[in-house]
């Protein structure tokens, strides 16, 4: 059943805002009860955000996709599993979500609402990280689409996220929406202002050279199936 557009902003409003929260919530928590362990730290943040994203795809997944990634959003349009009004539309509910998000894991640990992320991230490597990062998440969501295999989504994106955690330098914010959030926590998942419009470069790459992926793997697929898929973020990271 098509649920009508305010009710799935609603969903990718909510859906972006606990993403931002389990991301630098479980940050601050890990960073609080492992000090001086970073390994161990990002251990836990990743283990949170995989389990969390799991959780969050199966409850928002019905109403919106459960995208919470204007990536996402952008390449479901492109192959006309969503309306481009849609998909414009779901971009400020997604940034406003993330970055509230992060407001409400500051104050869930009681740190200031907003303090400004001082941790720099900007290199070369960096930016091929989440390039890497990105493109291994959309290839990922919409070569289970594709092939029928949309029921798998939840657990797929859980595991990916926080394999990527570990096996990019970036530890894969693929996210446009939640990167821009987590400049406003000056937290072990934060990200400097500098530091963002590379990762957002990177990630804009990252989706396009994936919707090119896709379309040469799956060329035979036919956008009404496509549009059967639960696409859901992510993207995240936290160190």
């Amino acid at each position: 059943m098509e649920q009508p557009l305010p009710r799935k902003l609603a969903a990718e409003f909510l859906g972006s805002l606990l993403l931002a929260a389990l991301v630098i919530g479980s940050g601050i928590a890990a960073q609080r009860l492992s000090p001086g362990d970073t390994g161990l730290q990002l251990t836990e943040n990743a283990a949170a955000t995989a389990a969390g994203l799991f959780a969050l795809i199966l409850m928002f997944g019905p109403v919106s996709g459960a995208h919470f990634n204007p990536v996402v959003s952008f390449v479901d349009a492109v192959f006309g599993g969503l309306p481009w009004r849609h998909a414009l539309a779901y971009l400020p509910a997604q940034v406003a979500g993330c970055v509230g998000g992060a407001v409400l894991a500051n104050l869930m640990f009681s740190t200031g609402a907003v303090s400004i992320s001082t941790t720099h991230r900007a290199t070369a490597a960096h930016g091929l990280a989440e390039v890497v990062a990105t493109a291994g998440l959309i290839l990922m969501i919409f070569s289970l689409a594709r092939s029928g295999r949309a029921e798998r989504a939840p657990a797929a994106v859980g595991a990916y996220i926080g394999a990527a955690y570990w096996f990019t330098s970036s530890t894969s914010f693929a996210n446009p929406a939640i990167t821009i959030g987590r400049m406003f926590s000056d937290t072990f998942a934060g990200i400097a202002p500098a530091s963002v419009p590379l990762y957002l470069a990177a990630q804009i790459l990252g989706g396009a050279l994936a919707l090119l992926g896709v379309r040469a793997l799956y060329p035979d697929v036919t956008p009404a199936a496509a549009a059967d898929v639960v696409v859901p973020q992510i993207a995240t990271t936290s160190r």
